[in-house]
């Protein structure tokens, strides 16, 4: 039985043969519609999530199945003390496959150790979010074509943001990746994420803190919030939350087929004028989670749906 804890737990070959099977999905609906009649899908949000939970609900619907489960500890046993070793006891003998969302990092991991069903890691604390990065993957690669020879900026919340954790660590792996990485100094990326995922495996990067200086040369924009909940206090936040903010001017300074993504929700980072630019695709992003999803909870099941229709290559073939 396998899981899903971290991007890594997929090599690149893996990532492109799920790609490759959401791009089916995205471009073939009808073909996967009845494809988890008769399986369920728990679930299990420990913390608040519209995006997540929602677009995994979606996803089992779509492909015939069903959903249960709960959208906060407090409306889980968790809020009489139950461990999370004991609840995915319980959720196995209701659900064939468990979707999890933890403010504790490793807990998730812990579930998984305990599970008689595969579970997804929907997010653990500041630590990974997997299924985002599946979802930044597959949107990078339907849009541009190639997850190689590119450069992206991160920025925002690169000290506590684990989906800027999860992108650096999936998209190393591929050639030619410049990271450019734009916060402020409270909010670099971590240590480890610099010594032992970048320069361990060779990447190019730089630091910065001006947005404007670094917009003409990249590919991809991706803008993160400040995150209130992964403070420990409110004076740090409110001093932090509004030093980047995305406007029509920044974006006249950047390439014409630069895109801009973020893993939502967004609060005041992006200026909603930026919405009407066609560069702008972090709804889009959204919406293709879903498919990345889909493509997921059909592997760790282990349902395979006859290719009647030719799946397109992911490495050198045409994108969705």
């Amino acid at each position: 039985m396998r899981h899903c804890m971290s991007p890594l737990d997929f090599s690149v070959q893996e990532l492109n043969e799920l790609m490759a099977l959401a791009c089916d999905i995205e471009s073939n609906p009808e073909k996967y519609a009845h494809a988890c009649e008769g399986k369920r899908l728990a679930t299990c949000f420990y913390e608040p999530s519209t995006r997540t939970r929602l677009s995994f609900e979606s996803a089992m619907l779509r492909l015939g199945g069903q959903t249960l489960g709960f959208a906060s500890a407090d409306s889980s046993s968790a809020a009489k003390g139950e461990s999370v070793a004991d609840t995915i006891r319980i959720i196995s003998g209701y659900a064939d496959i468990c979707a999890m969302r933890h403010p504790k990092e490793g807990a998730p991991l812990v579930a998984s150790s305990r599970s008689g069903i595969p579970v997804i890691n929907a997010g653990d604390g500041g630590h990974q979010h997997p299924t985002q990065t599946l979802t930044d993957l597959y949107t990078i690669h339907s849009l541009l074509g190639r997850l190689d020879h590119i450069t992206i900026g991160l920025c925002g919340d690169l000290k506590f943001g684990r989906t800027v954790h999860s992108l650096i660590n999936a998209l190393v792996r591929y050639p030619n990746v410049h990271f450019v990485l734009i916060s402020p100094e409270e909010l670099r990326i971590p240590s480890y994420i610099r010594e032992d995922v970048l320069e361990e495996n060779h990447a190019t990067y730089e630091e910065v803190e001006h947005l404007e200086d670094s917009m003409p040369k990249l590919d991809i924009l991706y803008m993160t919030r400040v995150q209130k909940e992964r403070f420990f206090n409110e004076e740090d936040y409110l001093r932090m939350k509004d030093f980047y903010i995305l406007t029509r001017e920044k974006m006249a300074l950047s390439k014409p087929d630069m895109i801009v993504m973020h893993p939502l929700p967004r609060v005041n980072e992006i200026s909603v004028e930026v919405d009407a630019d066609p560069r702008a695709k972090y709804f889009e992003q959204a919406r293709k989670g879903v498919f990345i999803r889909m493509a997921l909870i059909l592997t760790l099941l282990g349902i395979h749906i006859d290719p009647a229709i030719p799946q397109p290559s992911v490495e050198g073939g045409e994108s969705c």
